[in-house]
C-alpha cells in the first residue's frame, strides 16, 4: 500500500471523480491507437472516460528516460510485463503523480490535454500483450461440484481435485479483444439417441466468465516458482470469457480434454488491473472445509493461506438481439466472486511452473469458471440452466438454455470495500454471429 491508494486522492482528469471503474487509484494499462486512424498502436492508461496516452505524455511533458518513456513505446505490453514489480510500481507512481489534482506537472498537462488524452470513446482498444501460450485452470470447487453433479450424482468431484489445481493448455491464436463478434462454431456433436455423431453448428454455444492473468517475468525452462515469490511472476489481471460449445465438448473430452468446443474463440477485456492496484482488495485464501486434505507443501504457506485471495465481484449481463430492438439494457443473469475459488493466483502460478514449465512475459492463464455457492452465483450457463433443464425466462419472455444467435454477453467486474475507492476492470463483450 502506498499513496497511488489514497482514497483521497483526486485527479485534474475531471471525469475520474467517482467513475466507477477507472478513477486514479485504479490507473489500469492496455494498448489503444485513435479510430480511424493508422498510427501504430502504443500503451495507455485508462483514467475516467479519458485515455493517457503514455508515450505522447512522455514527449509532450519532457519526461525523458523515466518508466513512461522507456518500458510504454511498444506496441504490447510485454517488455513492461517482463520488466518486474520494481518497475511497475515505479511505473505507477509516475503515472499517478502526472494525473493527480496536485502534480506539479498539472497546468502543463492540462494545456496539451488534447494530445495526452483521448476519450475512450474515440480509441480502438487491442489485446495488450503478445499472448504466447494460454491455460484455462479449474479453480472454482462450486463449478466443478455442479457440473460434476450433473454427470456423477453420487460423486461430482473426482478424487484429484481437493488436491491439485486442474488446467488445460488452451489456444492463444483465437484470443480476441472485447467488442469482436463470435461466430458460432461446427463440429462433431453426438446427439444422445444417435448412434453416430453429426458434424453440424453447436446448439448448446455457452459462456464462462473468468478471470485472467498476465504472466510478468516468468521463469527459465527446469525452474520452478516457489509459492511465496509466485505473485512476483503475476502483472496483472483481465476479464476473459472462455465461450464454450457444450454439445461438441461432451462428444470430445474423453479422455484428453477441451479441444475444438473451446478454441473457437476467447474473449478478453482491453484493460489490464495491476496486482498493486488490487493490493486493498486482498482476504484470505478460501478457507476449505476441516474434513478436505491440506495443499501438498508446494501449494501452501503461511502468506498465501493470510492474504492469497483477491475480492473481486464479477457479473455477467446478457442482452438478445429482441432486446436491443426494443431499446432494452442487457439485464444481469449472474453475480460471482474471485475469492470463492478454491485454489489461489499464486498457487496456480506455482503449480503452472511446477514440472519446469517455462512461463514467458504476457503468457495469460484463466480461473475456470467463477461460480459460488449460490445459484446467482453461477458463471456459466450450463450451471444456471442446469444442462437447459431449468431454462432463463429473460423479460421479453425469451427463453434461454443456451446462447442464440443474436445474443450478447457482457462481463464486468469491480472491487469495492469500507475505506478503499472502488475501482473496475471495464467491459469484456462478444455478440453470437451465426455460424
Amino acid at each position: 500500500m502506498n499513496r497511488t491508494h489514497d482514497v483521497g486522492l483526486t485527479s485534474w482528469v475531471a471525469s475520474a471523480q467517482g467513475h466507477p471503474d477507472f478513477p486514479i487509484q485504479n490507473l489500469p494499462l492496455g494498448i489503444f491507437r485513435r479510430r480511424g486512424q493508422d498510427d501504430a498502436p502504443s500503451a495507455g492508461v485508462a483514467i475516467g472516460n479519458q485515455i493517457l496516452d503514455l508515450a505522447r505524455s512522455a514527449s509532450a511533458l519532457g519526461v525523458p528516460g523515466g518508466a513512461m518513456a522507456e518500458l510504454c513505446r511498444e506496441p504490447r505490453l510485454n517488455a513492461l510485463m517482463g520488466s518486474g514489480g520494481e518497475r511497475w510500481s515505479v511505473l505507477r507512481s509516475e503515472i499517478s503523480g502526472l494525473l493527480a489534482s496536485d502534480s506539479p506537472l498539472r497546468s502543463r498537462a492540462m494545456k496539451v490535454a488534447d494530445q495526452i488524452l483521448v476519450p475512450q470513446a474515440e480509441a480502438e482498444l487491442f489485446v495488450p500483450a503478445a499472448i504466447g501460450d494460454y491455460s484455462d485452470f479449474y479453480a472454482s470447487v462450486h463449478h466443478a461440484t455442479n457440473v460434476g453433479s450433473m454427470f456423477r450424482p453420487d460423486n461430482p468431484l473426482l478424487p484429484n481435485y481437493k488436491w491439485v489445481p486442474i488446467g488445460y493448455h488452451g489456444r492463444a491464436s483465437s484470443i480476441v479483444v472485447s467488442g469482436t463478434p463470435v461466430r458460432r462454431p461446427w463440429g462433431q456433436i453426438k446427439p444422445p439417441d444417435a448412434d453416430h455423431p453429426v458434424y453440424a453448428a453447436t446448439r448448446a454455444l455457452d459462456y464462462e466468465a473468468e478471470m485472467g492473468c498476465f504472466v510478468g517475468p516468468g521463469n527459465e525452462q527446469g525452474e520452478t516458482v516457489p509459492l511465496d515469490r509466485a505473485e512476483e511472476h503475476l502483472f496483472g489481471l483481465s476479464l476473459v470469457n472462455d465461450w464454450s460449445a457444450r454439445d461438441i465438448q461432451t462428444w470430445e473430452y474423453q479422455p484428453l480434454g477441451p479441444f475444438l468446443a473451446k478454441s473457437f474463440s476467447t474473449t478478453i477485456s482491453p484493460w489490464v488491473v495491476t496486482l498493486e492496484a488490487l493490493e486493498p482488495f486482498r482476504v484470505p485464501a478460501y478457507r476449505r472445509p476441516a474434513a478436505d486434505p491440506a495443499p501438498l507443501p508446494y501449494l501452501n504457506g503461511t502468506r498465501n493461506r493470510a492474504s492469497g485471495g483477491i475480492d473481486v465481484t464479477v457479473e455477467v449481463l446478457l442482452g438478445t438481439a429482441r432486446m436491443r430492438e426494443a431499446g432494452m439494457s442487457p439485464v444481469q443473469v449472474s453475480q460471482g466472486r474471485l475469492a470463492d475459488l478454491y485454489w489461489t493466483l499464486g498457487q496456480m502460478v506455482t503449480h503452472h511452473a511446477s514440472n519446469g514449465c517455462n512461463l514467458r512475459p504476457g503468457d495469460l492463464f484463466a480461473t475456470g469458471t467463477i461460480s459460488g455457492p449460490t445459484r446467482e452465483s453461477r458463471g456459466c450457463l450450463l450451471e444456471l440452466t442446469w444442462r437447459g433443464a431449468e431454462p432463463l425466462v429473460l423479460p421479453t419472455q425469451e427463453i434461454r438454455k443456451f446462447l442464440e444467435d443474436g445474443d450478447e454477453v457482457i462481463l464486468r467486474a469491480y472491487c469495492h470495500k469500507p475505506g478503499a475507492v472502488r475501482i473496475g476492470f471495464g467491459e469484456c463483450r462478444g455478440i453470437i454471429l451465426q455460424g
